[in-house]
C-alpha cells in the first residue's frame, strides 16, 4: 500500500521509509532528508578533532607538574625526617661508646696506678699479680668489646606500604556518604574547649582541657603541654617551619611538635586574629575588625607581613570571615553576615 511524502507541501508518493525517524519520504525529499542528516556530522567532526588537538598539545610533564611537586615535597620531607633519626642515632651512639671510653680510661688509670705503686715501693705478693693480671683481661676482653661496637648495632630497611601514597582516578567526583567508611576511633572532647583542630600529616593538634595535645593515628594522646587561659581561634600547620600556629584571644603562637614548647610568635602586629591557614611557604591569617583583612606572611627567615587584602576584596560590610583554607594555590572563605547570620563561601 503506498504512501503519501510525509512532507506537507509535498503531493508526491512516497518511495521510501526512513527508519531513523519513521518518515515516509518521496524520493527527493529522502535525499534532501539524507543530507540534513550527513551535515550534521560537520560539526561533530570539529568538535572531535578540535578534542584530538588538545590532546596533541597536552605536555604531561606541564599537566602533572603540581602532582610531581606535591610528591617531591613527600620524599623531601621523608628524607629531612630520615635525616634527624639518623642525627639522633648517632649522638646517641657517640654518646655510649663516650661513656664506656671514659670508664674504660678511669680504670686503666686505676690499674697504672697500683703497677706504679708497686714498682715504687718494690714490695709486690703474687695475689697482686693474679689481680693485677685478672683485672688487665677484663679491661681487654671490654676493649675488644667496644671495638665491635658496629656488630652490635641492628638496623631494619623501612618498609614502604603502597597506600601510602594514593592516587585516586580521574572521574567524576560525586560525594556519597553511603562509601564513608565507618568509625575508626573516637576520642572525648572536653566541654568548653575550642572546636578547631590541626594536622600534620601524622599527628592531630586539638585542645583537651588546660593542654594542648598531640594525638596520633590511633588516636592516643602521646605528648602534651599545659596551655594558659586564652581562647583559642584557630590553629594551622606550617611544613616550612615544622611548626603548628595557634591564634588566640590575646596572642599568636608556635607550638613545637617534638617538645610541645610553646613560643610567642613576636614578629606578628597585635591585631585581632581569628583565622589562618598555611601553603608550603606563606602563612595567611584573617582579621575580627569592623572591615576584615587577609594579611599574607612569608615564614623564613622570620615570619612577616608581605601583602594584604581590605574589604572590599575579602568581603563587604557587614560581614564576617569566619574560616579560610589555602589549597591548590587559592585561598576558601567562609562568610557570614553579622546582622542575618547566613553564611556564604568564598574562593580568592
Amino acid at each position: 500500500m503506498s504512501h503519501p511524502c510525509t512532507v506537507p507541501t509535498c503531493k508526491r508518493i512516497s518511495r521510501a521509509l526512513c527508519y531513523c525517524c519513521q518518515q515516509n519520504l518521496c524520493l527527493q525529499h529522502l535525499n534532501e532528508h539524507n543530507a540534513v542528516l550527513v551535515s550534521q556530522l560537520n560539526p561533530l567532526t570539529d568538535e572531535i578533532n578540535g578534542l584530538g588537538d588538545r590532546l596533541n598539545v597536552l605536555n604531561i610533564q606541564t599537566m602533572l607538574s603540581d602532582c610531581r611537586h606535591k610528591l617531591e615535597q613527600w620524599r623531601l620531607d621523608c628524607h629531612e625526617k630520615i635525616n634527624q633519626f639518623f642525627e639522633q642515632r648517632c649522638l646517641e651512639l657517640d654518646r655510649l661508646v663516650t661513656v664506656k671510653l671514659d670508664t674504660q680510661r678511669e680504670k686503666t688509670i686505676e690499674v697504672q696506678s697500683k703497677i706504679a705503686e708497686l714498682l715504687r715501693e718494690q714490695d709486690v705478693t703474687r695475689n697482686d699479680i693474679d689481680s693485677l693480671t685478672s683485672h688487665i683481661h677484663h679491661l681487654k676482653r671490654e676493649l675488644d668489646t667496644i671495638e665491635q661496637i658496629h656488630s652490635r648495632i641492628d638496623t631494619h630497611s623501612i618498609v614502604i606500604p603502597d597506600h601510602l601514597i594514593q592516587i585516586e582516578e580521574l572521574t567524576e567526583r560525586k560525594l556519597d556518604l553511603s562509601h564513608l567508611s565507618p568509625v575508626y576511633k573516637t576520642i572525648h572532647r572536653l566541654g568548653g574547649n575550642c572546636k578547631v583542630i590541626a594536622i600534620n600529616g601524622d599527628f592531630l593538634l586539638m585542645q583537651q582541657g588546660n593542654n594542648l595535645c598531640l594525638i596520633d593515628r590511633e588516636m592516643t594522646i602521646i605528648r602534651k603541654s599545659l596551655y594558659f587561659q586564652d581562647a583559642i581561634f584557630d590553629m594551622c600547620w606550617s611544613s616550612i617551619l615544622s611548626r603548628f600556629i595557634v591564634i588566640a584571644e590575646n596572642g599568636t603562637y608556635f607550638v613545637d611538635e617534638n617538645t610541645m614548647a610553646i613560643e610567642t610568635l613576636q614578629s606578628i602586629e597585635k591585631r585581632r586574629w581569628f583565622s589562618c591557614t598555611c601553603s608550603d611557604a606563606f602563612l595567611f591569617a584573617s582579621t575580627l575588625e569592623t572591615e576584615p583583612s587577609i594579611v599574607k606572611f612569608s615564614m623564613s627567615p622570620t615570619v612577616v607581613a608581605i601583602k594584604e587584602w581590605k574589604t572590599p576584596y575579602t568581603c563587604t560590610s557587614g560581614e564576617r570571615i569566619d574560616n579560610i583554607v589555602y589549597n591548590n594555590s587559592t585561598l576558601g572563605l567562609m562568610i557570614s553576615n553579622v546582622n542575618t547570620g547566613r553564611g556564604v563561601s568564598r574562593a580568592a
